[in-house]
């Protein structure tokens, strides 16, 4: 029967018998302890315990050992083989055997060679149960071999050029380590640009005036030998661009010289490997190493990917400035192409590595030893992996089974041999071999057919004393073949005890779980098998546990005084007790000041160095309590001034009563730092939801250390704390031990539920859905109900998780429907949720507003009434109604309704009235009105027209005067651009202005509305006019316009003049004027900077004629008469352009504007009496500008 490791708290029956050995622990069956109890009457095939390493390589200047050791009964004896065939060591003087061992010897210190011993040796140990063979030990001598020596010729290379320097190192066994240093044995500096490969060359992506030296000298260290063997140095010089052109000219004298720019950037190539591709083979196990290095001017940085896979996480290494690859225990997944990039700022290459990777066999089950009893059966596997394929071979006693003698008990099956009804002579020892071109494996395992009747190996009255409410453990170990069953007792007649409050360990071990006082007593272990019976009886006590009842206590005392700390003490009076006092984890000083006496310890005559933590250690030889108090030593001389400062940060946080929903925390507080402490602010986290983020717990007073907290369930806690004084806030603690509450039901359900429609049938219902702190436990979820408020169906419903908004469709339109959300997860469902309201999804309303009336309140203002639309119709929320409302030529509203611009009023819930403002005047104007829900605007009411009534007309668009004879004036001007009615007439108001600016009386006249065109008759020669016009209708009289013109100058007169100013008295008065106008003009220019007033401007105040008063534009009346608008002087001619239309301009008030030149004279008392002209540029003769320059004979005349 194959042996085999019993699961706990069963048994095999008696029938299936296998032989384990246990001696207070249990024991491998690989391995039969040979206990001296035992050896008189067991024997054991051997088994090799100790070997020598598949590949032994031996250093040749010491002896040469090669170990074989193994165990078995009887002893076994030993023999070795050397290159397949035997090894007579007795002939060889050098060769000794180690006594009861396999170990060789071979002495070359004092004569032979290491190299005369290589070979392959392999060890057999052997009894009269069966011999076991070692594995083939291939024993090589180590080598170092010196350098080839070479020439090395220097290196010369530009600045930012690649470079490779190879090393090459002589091949020894095992391989050396590479390194290069200098010639101070210090280590050449690597980077990302400078770096060794695994072949052991130097790689410089580009090369820097700095990597000039002499001395690159690469090592290679055998450590087997403990030797370093050195290349010859390697010279580099790195030359500048100049230096190379330089030495070009003078030596090669070529007039092809490298460009001044000192480096040349360039896109990264390949070092090595070479191409685009490459393979690569490594073996299950191993590590794996990739390499790729790149030259490239900025220096490449390499990136590593695997095609169509990830790297492993946790088994990829990144060596050599990440230019190498490495995956450690490689395996077959591990197979497929390995991309590295080489990357600059001017490119990028890539190589692609095909990694394959094969396995040398390795176990998937390796063949375990058997004991069996006589007549039994079992059955001995090897099974084995391997890429390629590994083949299984067998082997008994050391020899090919098909050539070992024949078995009737055994039947090979490929990698199975299986045994039946066993016989003592079927004992062997046998050897299974997994092979294949990367390796092998040899496992042996024995066969054993023995028969022994049960023995118990515990000594007998064993006394197992415990203490209360801990584990007890009572040995029972055995032996026999068949393997015995065990069985535990209580007392004398007491029943076998059951698994259901024992624990029957394998080993035959009884365990009492949790022992109290009444499982003391004496237990009796029973083993049984087909051969006997074997007892034995062992004895349990119970003892009360140590405790420490009175603890010391932290002390502050003064240097010099005397502290004392108490340790009571109660233990288990059959127990001794002792109790040790330590200082700071270690002994009490040998110092008389230190006294113990029984539970006190005294320090007297205390000094700064006592301080530290004072431990009380009560043992007994059960079990062990200790309490520590800290001792804080201050000096006796007064204390400095205190620092005021915020509090320390509290400490020692713990968590008790830890219940589903509350726990204790408490607290030691900090320092105060000499301000009392207000308060303490407990923070929590939840690392399960939202890790990092503290929030508010509660705030306790400052008088206490403990608090009772309310928690959530389903959070994973930790609580801090926070102590706060006059100063501030203290900076928080450490976290306490983290804390995680039972998973409940939710607490509360979704707020801000809301069922709307986004189609006219459907309905959708949001809400906000609870955070993780909220959702008191794992698999959070919503049920979704909903039903037609005004209907009698049942509540519809739907669970869902992971989202805040679920439609429901086919819905009636705009129906109100009843909804709540309730939450639920893994534990159950929250509280019964509020019912809100909702409404399906809204359509166009259906019908417009009816019974639309219209009233018509002034030429622009308009008042509309309609009729309300059911609320059935509207289909929606009321958003408000609409007026569209145009302006239309009547009998055209429905041919050019496509063209005409329509005005929006939109009025707010449920009115049914408003106004519509800023109409125009005598017009005709169409509207219609809709219903608006929050889908749109429902269908047009019918069109209702309605009239504006008439309203003053604008001002006439255009006033031109032409045609100026010595007595007319002919007026044309355009209608109003707004008639705002129908005209009824003109009304012109005109007046003339003398010379002094005076106006003179004002002459009213009617002109019929269908007239354009009117001519002024019967005016002064030479005279100007200022004239008002405006239309009107039946509503009023509406804007006025005013133009200014002048008459023409009689030719007789004129010819006078001319004849005047002929005479040379006048010529002279003439200058004279003209010197005294410069004077004066200079005058009134100095007084004008000095903000004086214009002598004119006083003149002109002091003749108004309050009887002539211009128009008012507001309402055609007549107001005061002002120089700053329509009744200054003019500019020369006219006030109006060329065009005769109408424009304002700025008063510029000033001199200037009252003429220049002997155009305008002044009296003695400074006011002007010259003609009435402007200083506009002369335009041509049209209308008011028939007359010139005023002669002097004008002049004259104004002097008489």
């Amino acid at each position: 029967m194959q042996l085999k490791i019993m699961p706990k708290k069963k048994r095999l029956p008696a029938g299936r018998v296998a032989l384990i050995l246990f001696l207070c622990q249990m024991i491998s069956a690989l391995e039969v302890p040979l206990d001296p109890k035992l050896l008189e009457d067991l024997v054991q095939p051997p088994t090799i315990t100790q070997q020598s390493p598949k590949d032994y390589i031996i250093d040749p200047r010491e002896n040469i050992v090669i170990q074989c050791e193994a165990k078995g009964k009887p002893p076994p004896s030993f023999s070795w083989t050397r290159n397949g065939t035997h090894f007579d060591i007795d002939k060889d003087p050098l060769v000794t055997m180690k006594p009861g061992s396999g170990t060789l010897t071979i002495n070359i210190m004092s004569e032979g060679k290491a190299e005369t011993y290589e070979g392959v040796y392999q060890c057999t140990a052997r009894n009269e149960r069966g011999a076991a063979i070692s594995n083939n030990i291939v024993v090589r001598p180590s080598r170092s071999p010196l350098w080839t020596k070479e020439k090395l010729e220097p290196i010369t290379l530009r600045n930012g050029q690649s470079l490779v320097l190879p090393c090459r190192p002589p091949l020894g066994l095992p391989p050396p380590i590479i390194f290069w240093m200098d010639n101070s044995f210090q280590r050449l500096p690597q980077s990302e640009r400078v770096s060794q490969g695994l072949n052991g060359d130097l790689y410089f992506s580009n090369v820097l005036p700095e990597d000039t030296r002499e001395d690159y000298i690469c090592y290679a260290r055998f450590n087997h030998t403990q030797t370093i063997q050195q290349k010859q140095p390697i010279s580099v010089k790195v030359i500048s661009v100049d230096e190379l052109n330089d030495t070009i000219a003078a030596n090669l004298s070529d007039t092809e010289f490298y460009s001044a720019k000192p480096n040349r950037e360039r896109p990264p190539t390949f070092l090595t490997p070479e191409g685009n591709t490459s393979n690569k083979e490594e073996l299950r196990g191993n590590v794996l190493s990739l390499e790729c290095i790149a030259e490239g001017l900025p220096t490449p940085v390499i990136y590593w990917i695997k095609e169509d896979g990830m790297l492993p996480t946790n088994r990829t290494f990144y060596r050599n400035f990440k230019k190498t690859l490495q995956i450690i225990q490689v395996s077959e997944a591990d197979s497929g192409n390995y991309q590295c990039i080489a990357k600059n700022a001017l490119g990028a290459i890539h190589h692609t590595i095909s990694v394959t990777v094969k396995a040398a066999p390795y176990w998937i089950l390796a063949p375990q030893n058997l004991v069996l009893s006589p007549g039994e059966d079992g059955s001995l596997i090897c099974r084995a992996n391997g890429n390629p394929k590994p083949r299984i071979s067998w082997l008994s006693n050391g020899v090919p089974i098909e050539i070992a003698p024949d078995d009737p008990s055994r039947k090979i099956d490929g990698d199975t041999i299986i045994f039946s009804n066993v016989q003592e002579r079927s004992s062997a020892v046998y050897q299974c071999n997994a092979s294949n071109e990367y390796g092998y494996l040899l496992a042996n395992a024995f066969v054993n057919v023995l028969a022994e009747p049960p023995r118990i190996l515990t000594s007998a009255n064993t006394l197992y004393q415990v203490i209360a409410n801990r584990p007890a453990l009572l040995d029972c170990a055995f032996f026999g073949s068949p393997l015995p069953t065990i069985e535990w007792f209580k007392g004398a007649k007491g029943s076998a005890l059951r698994d259901d409050i024992y624990v029957l360990h394998e080993n035959g071990t009884l365990e009492i779980p949790v022992a109290q006082k009444d499982s003391t007593g004496t237990y009796t272990c029973v083993a049984r098998n087909k051969l006997g019976m074997a007892k034995n009886e062992v004895h349990l006590e119970i003892k009360d546990p140590t405790r420490i009842i009175k603890q010391p206590e932290y002390a502050v005392v003064q240097r010099g005084s005397t502290v004392s700390f108490e340790c009571k003490v109660k233990h288990d009076h059959t127990l001794t007790l002792t109790i040790t006092w330590l200082k700071d984890n270690g002994e009490l000083p040998s110092d008389g000041r230190f006294t113990v006496d029984k539970d006190h310890l005294e320090v007297a005559d205390v000094r700064d160095s006592d301080g530290g933590a004072y431990t009380c250690v009560a043992n007994t030889t059960l079990d062990m309590v200790s309490a520590s108090a800290v001792l804080s030593v201050v000096a006796p001389t007064p204390t400095p001034a205190p620092i005021y400062d915020v509090p320390n940060p509290p400490f020692d946080l713990e968590l008790t009563d830890q219940l589903d929903k509350s726990v204790q925390l408490s607290w030691t507080p900090g320092d105060d730092n000499n301000s009392p402490i207000i308060k303490f602010i407990i923070e929590y986290e939840d690392a399960m939801h939202e890790a990092g983020l503290w929030h508010h717990q509660t705030e306790v007073s400052g008088m206490q250390t403990t608090a009772q907290l309310k928690l959530s369930p389903y959070v994973n806690y930790s609580f801090r704390v926070m102590a706060v004084n006059s100063l501030g806030r203290s900076l928080p603690s450490e976290p306490s031990e983290q804390y995680l509450t039972k998973a409940a039901e939710p607490d509360t359900n979704p707020t801000a539920v809301e069922g709307l429609g986004s189609e006219p049938d459907n309905l959708v219902i949001t809400w906000k859905p609870l955070n993780g702190f909220e959702s008191n436990g794992p698999g959070l979820q919503y049920k979704v109900s909903w039903r037609q408020k005004d209907g009698d169906d049942e509540w519809a419903s739907v669970v869902v998780a992971n989202v805040s908004k679920y439609i429901v469709s086919g819905t009636p339109t705009f129906v109100p429907y009843l909804i709540k959300v309730q939450a639920l997860n893994d534990v159950g469902f929250a509280p019964e949720p509020a019912v809100v309201m909702g409404h399906s999804g809204e359509d166009l309303p259906m019908v417009a507003p009816g019974n639309v009336r219209v009233n018509v309140v002034n030429s622009t203002l308009a008042e509309v009434h309609w009729d309300p639309v059911p609320l059935k119709s509207i289909r929606g929320h009321l958003q408000g109604y609409r007026i569209y409302y145009w302006k239309a030529q009547e009998g055209s509203l429905k041919r050019n309704r496509r063209h005409i611009e329509k005005k929006i009023l939109t009025f707010q819930g449920s009115k049914t009235h408003g106004m519509l403002p800023g109409l125009e005047p005598f017009s005709h104007y169409a509207l219609n009105v809709r219903v608006v829900n929050g889908k749109g605007e429902g269908p047009a009411s019918p069109d209702r027209v309605f009239n504006t009534p008439e309203g003053v007309p604008s001002a006439p668009s255009s006033l031109k005067i032409i045609n100026p004879t010595l007595d007319s004036l002919t007026l044309e001007w355009d209608p109003p651009s707004r008639p705002n009615g129908i005209l009824t007439e003109y009304t012109l108001k005109y007046q003339p202005i003398n010379s002094t600016h005076e106006l003179g009386p004002l002459v009213d006249l009617k002109i019929p509305a269908n007239k354009t065109r009117w001519t002024l008759k019967n005016l002064n020669f030479s005279t100007r006019y200022k004239f008002y016009f405006y239309a009107q209708t039946a509503a009023g009289s509406g804007s006025q316009i005013t133009e200014e013109a002048v008459t023409t100058v009689d030719e007789a007169m004129a010819s006078r003049q001319v004849d005047i100013a002929t005479q040379g008295w006048f010529i002279g008065l003439m200058c004279a004027v003209a010197l005294l106008i410069l004077i004066l003009l200079i005058v009134c220019f100095i007084r004008r900077n000095k903000g004086g007033k214009y002598p004119v401007k006083e003149k002109e105040d002091a003749h108004a004629d309050p009887e002539i008063q211009p128009m008012k534009e507001d309402d055609g009346t007549f107001g005061e008469y002002s120089d700053a608008e329509d009744h200054k002087p003019l500019k020369k001619g006219s006030r109006t352009p060329s065009d005769r239309t109408v424009k304002k301009e700025d008063s510029d008030d000033s001199l200037v504007d009252y003429g220049e030149g002997v155009n305008g004279q002044f009296n003695e008392d400074g006011s002007f009496i010259g003609q009435y002209s402007g200083k506009k540029e002369k335009e041509p003769a049209e209308g008011n500008e028939s007359s010139e320059a005023p002669s002097p004979v004008n002049a004259m005349n104004s002097f008489v």
